[in-house]
């Protein structure tokens, strides 16, 4: 016998897969899954033969359950669909349906619990779910080129979310089409997550953070969403390299989030801002692209200590909406951002303006805080003040000053990935 041979085949298989793992063809009737389970080895694989079975599952030992994309598994309205308890199970191929719609009990197409240690969810079709995959402590997941979408049936406030990550570090989100429910991603409570080349469309956030530090939202798409990216009460965060297209609210949003990067980033057309920070600091926003919205970028509740550099305003209707007494910079080692509106001259060539970018005057700051004024915008005394104001800058009352601003737009990697259709 050829000992070294076996031994050698035996090293390099995978860990956690016996060596004798078997393939089980299943045959579509009541309860084949079920009894196909219950004799089962881990390591084994289930392959479900095309058409509908009205099964709830619950895994509890590594095994793989292959859908081959012609299989359905229909919870029949109650409870979750499939329930993964042990480690190492990989769910692929699979249409899950009919979860019930208790949000106490989260029921799910997917749930993913705390003992299910490092699973793997990925090309499945999840439709109609209150939610579709629930990431309820389990660590190192993935949950890979999915295509979800949720129910449509209640108030958006009422629905599930598409992906549910509570307290699972090392999980990892990516490639999947979400649509419908309530919010894209929902996380809370966690950390060391990556949420990377997802596509969001009719939601309420495409992703929605709060309390999930030291990890990345990078590469996504969100389009015609309430609002794109929220990171709430969250520092160390990447949000890098993000689509925002004709979300409603906002395309990034920042409240009590601190010390992360901001990167790449294209926002088109949000009606309200491109960018919100509320008690925001220590951020760094550079290289991204805000374009067609009713506010460039607001900053309000303390939010001045962060470095905003690189970006391109674009045809905003309010490029700043910064409220101050006094003068806050916005470029950085000689390099400023591009505003659309700022008609200035570059005599040396350098690609930086001659004069520095002042976005907001003593008007916008009454406007702002008197709404009421805004009956006066066509009075010759408000053109007054604004022609004394450009005339003589010592007059202006504080807010952003960007010195050093660029005469061209520098465009993100990110704006590749912008629909042509929008």
């Amino acid at each position: 016998m050829r000992w070294p041979l076996i031994l050698s085949l035996l090293v390099c298989m995978p860990l956690g897969v016996p060596a004798w793992a078997a393939d089980w063809n299943v045959p579509n009737r009541a309860g084949a899954i079920a009894e196909t389970l219950a004799q089962a080895e881990e390591g084994d694989v289930l392959r479900l033969s095309p058409g509908t079975y009205n099964e709830q599952l619950v895994l509890d030992r590594p095994v793989t359950i292959d859908g081959q994309g012609q299989a359905t598994i229909d919870g029949l309205g109650s409870g979750s669909v499939i329930t993964v308890t042990g480690p190492g199970v990989i769910l692929r191929g699979l249409t899950v349906i009919g979860s019930g719609s208790d949000h106490e009990n989260i029921d799910s197409g997917i749930k993913l619990t705390k003992s299910a240690v490092a699973p793997i969810v990925e090309n499945n079709v999840l439709l109609g779910n209150l939610y579709g995959v629930d990431v309820h402590g389990a660590k190192d997941s993935l949950v890979k080129g999915n295509r979800i979408e949720g129910r449509q049936d209640r108030h958006m406030n009422a629905r599930g979310n598409g992906i549910y990550i509570w307290n699972a570090p090392g999980a990892v989100v990516e490639e999947n089409d979400v649509r419908y429910g309530r919010d894209g991603i929902f996380v809370n409570s966690s950390k060391k997550n990556i949420f990377r080349n997802n596509l969001f469309r009719d939601l309420r956030f495409a992703v929605h953070y709060m309390y999930a530090d030291h990890s990345e939202v990078s590469g996504n798409v969100s389009i015609g969403n309430d609002l794109g990216y929220a990171v709430m009460f969250t520092s160390r965060v990447k949000v890098i390299g993000n689509v925002s297209v004709n979300d409603r609210e906002h395309g990034v949003m920042l409240n009590y989030a601190n010390r992360s990067e901001i990167s790449g980033n294209v926002v088109i057309g949000a009606k309200e801002k491109c960018t919100f920070l509320y008690n925001a600091n220590k951020n760094s926003f550079t290289d991204n692209w805000f374009q067609g919205c009713g506010i460039g970028i607001h900053f309000t509740a303390g939010s001045e200590g962060n470095q905003i550099v690189g970006n391109s305003f674009v045809g905003n209707r309010t490029q700043v909406k910064f409220v101050s007494t006094k003068w806050h910079e916005w470029s950085v080692d000689g390099r400023g951002n591009h505003w659309s509106d700022f008609a200035a001259f570059d005599v040396d060539g350098n690609g930086i303006a001659d004069a520095p970018y002042r976005p907001n005057d003593s008007m916008d700051h009454v406007l702002w805080t008197q709404p009421a004024a805004k009956l006066l915008l066509g009075s010759p005394a408000v053109q007054l003040v604004r022609w004394s104001q450009s005339a003589f800058p010592a007059l202006l009352p504080g807010g952003v000053i960007d010195s050093n601003p660029l005469m061209t737009p520098n465009s993100p990697p990110a704006i590749q990935k912008v629909p042509h259709d929008r």
